[in-house]
């Protein structure tokens, strides 16, 4: 085995650390890391009615479906091909996918189906993966280099291909596909104990090793992502070399030392602590801020966290969407100028998301504040998950706040980043759940479950009782293994406390919220909180029970008045989730509807439509073009809006998030 990984000891600490933010291999070797950890995924089962379901599905139909897609699709033969050239079976392979990244979806779909293997043992799953990590291995150059589309030697190469290695980074993205390698490979391992991928990764990741760093090669790579399986290598082995290459390549940014740099679009226009707003490709930026937080909180860089925080506020402040999505420019997949947050080109694509609930998981562990996982589960339960379909083989790439009719789910991309991401993200979702500093346990989401938890190394089970998002009640009992003191950390999210974001991008109009109430054992307890917690301290003892009541009115939201895509109309929100109105629920359109100054929106859950939602009902005004005077009619009509993250499940159509306040706005039906 390799020095430097024992593992009875991963399997220690696979039931302690997780999610690619938390999981130290020689821990007791580092004098830095996060000061908050996240309590591990397999620790955490998920029972109620609203992620449960998801995750099955997750496991059952779409991990299945982007495997038999990277089949049909010839991702995957392209490893076979590779390996044909490299026995010398043929002279020039050909390569069958589109784009020389198309490796990296593999490696994705090769972490979810892992995570999902370390919740659901799955022999049939197993000895896939068994089976298709042989390929991959018969696809690897003898000293280490993997990468398909080179290897292939295809006679008429992607242009983005080079003749030398290493000769392209900003588009070849050799390293960002084998940072998702790496991040397959950790996950495997850490969940069926299996050298087979993990050889394949250190292989690679100590060829990179040797060619990169102070006195060799100088260069980054145009699409961050291989900083964060080097960290994750990093934690694993104990090997600092891979910590510290992660470090070259975040610092060699916006450093023009024997090469040209990249621009704004891949972050590359200064170094990354001078950097001040988030600009450029999306994705990108939240796999560097990303790993300039794993690699701050591994070094004690305080300069990386400072500037994290900074290019943080610039984003919750001017470039966030309500759904929590980012991205306004499809034109380069990121961000706008700020306050340019257009909703029918809105970008908001789901890798983006997915790689913003990163980041704010990160800032998190940093700090301890609540505003992080605000703005965490503002991304979840609205931009993220509208990314994937209920029955889990559709998928939005980019997701829109408004259509005319044009958007429709898509069972696959060319660029095929989106679905691979998902399957990787869900099996994880419930390490998002808890996570502890000392002896303190916060309580960050809120989700039915049951978990097993060290609080100093005492064990406590906790049970979390609730039908979140729909209702805002909460209970939590505790058991531990004996009476224990402690201190639950339990969030109150900012919308209960009437913030719509930690900004002023968006408020809600009404003025008076009712406070949320917090009881132990039937006591209510003052709401005192530090960094958005309630702190509860006591000498727990089995059977102990919070009961936490957040009230859920409709609320009005609208945006800073610099917004102008915005202006004169009015969003819905309830709880975390915010909500859009479709035209198969609002008379065939929904452009021509206006919202009364004084709309009350009534909740109603109906079980039968899309998976069991709450809509809201109301009456709102028509406008209607008549004929032949050619004259504007305003009508009195019923309005029904459902969670934005269920919409275009109906066939095509009209959809708004914010709609018509000011009459002018809309626009009348003919």
């Amino acid at each position: 085995m390799r020095k430097g990984i024992n593992f009875r000891l991963v399997i220690v600490l696979l039931g302690l650390f997780w999610s690619g933010i938390c999981f130290p291999g020689c821990r007791s070797e580092r004098s830095f890391d996060y000061p908050f950890q996240s309590v591990h995924f397999t620790q955490v089962k998920i029972k109620d009615n609203f992620w449960a379901p998801r995750l099955e599905t997750n496991r059952r139909v779409t991990i299945p479906y982007a495997f038999k897609m990277c089949e049909e699709t010839g991702r995957i033969e392209n490893f076979r091909e590779a390996a044909r050239v490299l026995r010398g079976e043929i002279a020039h392979g050909r390569f069958y996918s589109k784009y020389p990244f198309d490796d990296s979806d593999v490696y994705k779909i090769i972490e979810g189906a892992s995570y999902s293997l370390a919740i659901y043992p799955d022999p049939q799953l197993e000895q896939y993966l068994d089976e298709l990590i042989a390929e991959i291995r018969a696809a690897q150059e003898p000293d280490g280099y993997l990468y398909t589309a080179r290897t292939v030697k295809a006679a008429k190469p992607h242009p983005w291909i080079k003749k030398e290695r290493w000769a392209n980074l900003y588009m070849a993205h050799e390293l960002y596909n084998v940072g998702h390698l790496y991040e397959a490979a950790v996950a495997h391992y850490l969940s069926t104990g299996k050298r087979d991928l993990l050889d394949v990764a250190l292989k690679n990741a100590d060829l990179v090793a040797q060619v990169f760093g102070p006195g060799k090669k100088h260069g980054v790579p145009g699409h961050q992502e291989i900083e964060i399986g080097l960290v994750k290598l990093y934690r694993l082995t104990g090997e600092r070399k891979y910590l510290d290459l992660a470090k070259f390549f975040l610092d060699e940014r916006g450093r023009a030392k024997g090469r040209k740099l990249y621009g704004e679009y891949s972050q590359d226009h200064l170094p990354v602590v001078e950097q001040k707003e988030a600009v450029g490709h999306a994705v990108r930026a939240m796999y560097m801020y990303s790993a300039m937080a794993d690699v701050a909180a591994l070094t004690g860089d305080e300069a990386y966290i400072e500037a994290i925080k900074t290019i943080w506020k610039d984003v919750v402040s001017t470039k966030l969407y309500l759904t929590g999505g980012i991205g306004a420019a499809g034109r380069i997949e990121g961000f706008g100028e700020p306050y340019q947050l257009p909703n029918e080109t809105a970008y908001c694509e789901t890798c983006a998301s997915i790689g913003h609930v990163f980041w704010n998981q990160r800032m998190f562990l940093f700090t301890g504040d609540s505003k992080y996982i605000d703005v965490l589960e503002k991304t979840l339960y609205n931009a993220l998950l509208s990314g994937i379909s209920l029955e889990g083989d559709r998928f939005f790439y980019s997701n829109v706040l408004a259509s005319d009719g044009q958007h429709e789910r898509s069972p696959w991309f060319s660029c095929a980043c989106c679905p691979s991401n998902i399957t990787r993200f869900l099996p994880s979702l419930p390490g998002y759940i808890y996570a502890l500093q000392g002896d303190r346990l916060y309580v960050n989401l809120f989700i039915q479950n049951e978990a097993e938890i060290k609080v100093q190394g005492k064990r406590v089970k906790v049970k979390q009782i609730t039908n979140y998002p729909w209702s805002g009640r909460i209970k939590l009992i505790v058991e531990p293994e004996k009476e224990a003191e402690f201190t639950i950390m339990f969030r109150i999210p900012g919308w209960a406390l009437g913030k719509a974001v930690p900004s002023d991008l968006y408020r809600f109009k009404e003025k008076e919220i009712p406070p949320p109430e917090v009881k132990v054992n039937g006591k209510k307890v003052t709401l005192e909180l530090t960094q958005g917690y309630l702190p509860l301290r006591r000498r727990w003892q089995t059977g102990d029970m919070v009961e936490v009541n957040l009230p859920l009115p409709v609320h009005r939201v609208v945006a800073h008045p610099k917004v102008k895509a915005d202006e004169g109309l009015i969003a819905w929100q309830r709880g975390p989730l915010i909500y859009c109105a479709e035209a198969i629920d609002n008379g065939g359109a929904v452009t021509n509807i206006v919202i009364p100054e004084k709309a009350d929106l009534q909740p109603e859950f109906r079980a039968s439509l899309l998976g069991g939602v709450v809509v809201l009902k109301g009456e709102v005004w028509g406008l209607y073009q008549k004929k032949p005077q050619g004259r504007t009619e305003k009508v009195k009509q019923p309005f029904l809006a459902i969670p934005y993250y269920a919409w275009a499940h109906r066939g095509r159509g009209e959809m708004r998030v914010w709609l018509a306040e000011d009459e002018t706005k809309a626009r009348p039906r003919r």
